[in-house]
């Protein structure tokens, strides 16, 4: 859009100053006396005043325009960034929520698999250690050993 704005005030602009040298021509040829000459020019001269003050101001009204729609584009665009940001804010807690339960899951698994293992242990080693008897310092009424 601001290239096209640039377009139209070159556009503009060469029309005004065509239109200036145009009538400076038109007048300094024409047959006419100083008097009628400076007459023709002074209105000619309010008129293109009258120009460029238009000019100016549909320009200004523009670019006004022009501001006001980029500003309104840019809180758009800011607004959407913070609803994404947001859900990402969102997910992610969701998803850390989800890994610390798997993790909490899988640590009473480990946990549960260990005391299997040491109760199995213990159960093993009782199957094979010496009885109580002998492990408290009695020893077997058999004289040879």
């Amino acid at each position: 859009m601001s290239e096209h704005d640039s377009d139209i005030g070159n556009f503009l602009s060469g029309f005004i100053i065509g239109g200036l040298v145009g009538a400076a021509a038109a007048l300094l040829l024409a047959p006419q006396s100083g008097e009628e000459t400076r007459a023709v020019l002074r209105e000619k001269g309010i008129e293109l005043k009258d120009r460029a003050v238009e000019t100016a101001e549909e320009t200004r009204m523009r670019a006004e325009a022009a501001l006001e729609e980029a500003r309104m584009r840019a809180e758009q665009a800011m607004e959407e960034v913070r609803v994404r940001a947001e859900e990402v804010a969102r997910l992610t807690q969701e998803r850390a929520g989800e890994l610390q339960e798997k993790g909490r899951s899988t640590l009473d698994q480990a946990i549960s698999a260990g005391k299997r293992a040491a109760g199995a242990a213990k159960e093993e080693l009782e199957k094979h250690s010496p009885s109580e008897d002998t492990a408290s310092g009695e020893l077997s009424s058999d004289p040879s050993i």
